[in-house]
């Protein structure tokens, strides 16, 4: 049984780690931290647990009686916190922070994308959670990238629901605001550029082609959908411009051993992964173009279910213990 401590329990993602870990048969929840929320039931603030726990959040943080903590922390204050606190050496971290996804000198966290580092996440003790946006994207793009097929400027857009600005309001994420509306915002600068660069480099061996990324805020809750149009050369068919046949194999055989990253060859919707830990990818093919769609659920495959994904493979568990979550029918 892997004992489990939560940092940052009272966000979203805090919440859904514990509605996973609930039903996690090989995991036990022994603290969920908030310093604002101790004492309180967490079904006081993810109402959806209602009935499946009588547990409350503490603001104390015994490292001492757990096999790993999940930072649920906004971004920076991972790093800020590891300087202000001591974790033993024999707990592991699974930060969902952009913190250490970037590689440096300076850290050891493996960047958790299991679609290609599942041997360094298996042996790992620290570890960054990907990006939602940055998930969503690469799962469209690695196999392109492992076959050295990025040497033109990729467009990328993607929507993303508003739980994607987790749960603290703000002026673009109220609901008069945000319902029946859409906007785009950290256009060709947004922050999951950094990590999707290092993962599609080391991929091809190099990447000189631009990622021209249009992020967009939607007007649902929940999910992120992608498109990225790729260009290729020479004649179609051939290595460097490959048909839709070969195409569609080509993401196949890459994600053949992929616990969730699933290709489609038919259009594919959001509705298919929300509340699930899928990735769905489809690829059409217009003369020398491919249009890559891609969608997951950004607090599941783009957050909290990758890092239960990644905790399994961390402790030797079958990677979808926890995981089979089920999409709505409708």
């Amino acid at each position: 049984m892997v004992k489990v401590g939560i940092l940052g329990a009272a966000g979203y993602t805090g919440g859904e780690l514990i509605r996973l870990l609930l039903n996690h048969h090989e995991a036990e929840i022994v603290f969920a931290n908030s310093g604002s929320n101790a004492g309180n039931l967490f079904s006081d603030v993810h109402e959806g647990l209602i009935g499946e726990t009588d547990m409350r959040f503490t603001d104390e943080m015994p490292f001492d009686q757990v096999d790993v903590v999940f930072f649920c922390f906004g971004h920076g204050k991972s790093e800020a916190f590891l300087k202000e606190h001591s974790i033993p050496e024999n707990v592991k971290i699974i930060d969902l922070a952009q913190d250490f996804r970037i590689a440096a000198p300076t850290h050891d966290y493996v960047y958790g994308l299991p679609e290609i580092h599942k041997e360094a996440i298996s042996s790992c003790m620290h570890l960054a959670n990907p990006g939602c946006f940055a998930t969503c994207i690469q799962i469209g793009l690695l196999p392109l990238a492992k076959a050295g097929l990025l040497k033109h400027d990729v467009a990328v857009n993607a929507i993303t629901g508003s739980t994607g600005a987790g749960q603290k309001p703000g002026a673009t994420t109220h609901f008069s605001w945000r319902a029946d509306n859409m906007s785009v915002y950290k256009v060709f600068t947004h922050q999951h550029l950094h990590e999707i660069r290092q993962s599609l480099n080391e991929l091809q061996g190099s990447l000189d082609a631009s990622i021209d990324f249009i992020p967009y805020r939607g007007g649902f809750t929940r999910g992120i959908f992608c498109t990225s149009v790729v260009k290729f050369d020479g004649e179609e068919g051939t290595a460097q411009n490959p048909s839709a046949e070969q195409l569609a194999q080509m993401y196949k055989d890459f994600y053949a051993d992929a616990a969730f990253t699933h290709y489609v060859d038919k259009d594919i919707d959001l509705k298919q992964v929300v509340n699930t830990n899928k990735g769905l990818v489809h690829v059409d093919k217009f003369g020398d173009k491919a249009v890559i769609t891609s969608c997951i659920d950004n607090l599941l495959k783009g957050a909290v279910g990758q890092a239960v994904q990644n905790m399994n493979l961390m402790f030797g568990l079958p990677e979808a213990a926890g995981l089979k979550l089920k999409p709505s029918a409708f």
